[in-house]
């Protein structure tokens, strides 16, 4: 099982984040939203994903990057649950939406049932 979280995984597209907010269904588990859009373009390979915190609720950089790392590290361990049987590929888009900071574990459990409910909406 690949747990690595590549460049090629990496949602950069300006595009394709502004289509995600327009055409992508949602999620929320309290503290996080999770966005998520299929996508059917040519050279997509894996599932492109981004994480966001807004300044809004953490005014300092070092605790909105330091969110940011703990969500892509909650994700990064446990996107087997969305890649070992999907066939379509999703563009994602993490939120953090809470004003407190969480503790990795917590939002590790948080991103693990967020992913387990896509994959049961999305495979059915």
């Amino acid at each position: 099982m690949n747990e690595s979280f590549g460049k090629d995984e990496k949602l950069k597209s300006k595009i394709l984040i502004s289509q995600l907010f327009v055409e992508g269904k949602s999620l929320n588990k309290y503290p996080l939203k999770l966005v998520y859009l299929p996508v059917s373009r040519p050279g997509f390979e894996n599932h492109k994903t981004a994480v966001s915190v807004p300044k809004r609720n953490f005014k300092k950089a070092v605790e909105r990057i330091f969110l940011k790392r703990l969500m892509r590290e909650a994700f990064r361990k446990n996107k087997y649950l969305v890649t070992s049987n999907m066939n379509t590929k999703y563009a994602f888009m993490f939120i953090y939406t809470g004003r407190e900071k969480l503790s990795y574990h917590k939002l590790f459990s948080v991103t693990e049932e967020l992913l387990k409910r896509f994959a049961e909406k999305e495979l059915k």
